[in-house]
């Protein structure tokens, strides 16, 4: 029997909309594209690139947790920037989270689903058995 389970955490924002913050199954977690927003205030992040990808990864990281995973536990990640130019900076805030290992990923720019969101990221997890 293949089991699908919701998972929710209160310091990630709550959706919007027809989705799940995550979902597990068959051994894996699928952790919805994450935004800038503060989960306190339902707002986006002020300042940049930077900041805004800090924010995107804890929300990730909470997610993550509330499912009993950690980020060593990612194997996929997809980076959705809306500006090129933001690469770089992006990436000296990722790598502080995905240290030792990181998960294969894949950046794309396109346009999003606000102005003043800078950065999307999903993730996919292996859940630890132990």
């Amino acid at each position: 029997m293949n089991m699908r389970h919701v998972i929710l955490s209160e310091h990630a924002p709550k959706p919007v909309g027809p989705y799940s913050q995550a979902i597990s199954a068959g051994g894996l977690l699928f952790v919805a594209g994450q935004v800038p927003l503060d989960p306190v205030t339902g707002k986006t992040v002020e300042g940049g690139i930077r900041e805004q990808t800090k924010r995107v990864l804890e929300n990730v990281k909470a997610i993550l947790t509330a499912a009993g995973c950690t980020l060593e536990d990612v194997v996929k990640v997809n980076v959705y920037l809306k500006r090129r130019e933001d690469f770089q900076g992006m990436n000296e805030v990722y790598s502080q989270y995905f240290t030792r290992d990181p998960p294969a990923r894949t950046t794309i720019v396109c346009e999003m689903v606000r102005d003043e969101f800078l950065i999307e990221v999903d993730a996919i997890a292996v859940i630890r058995s132990d």
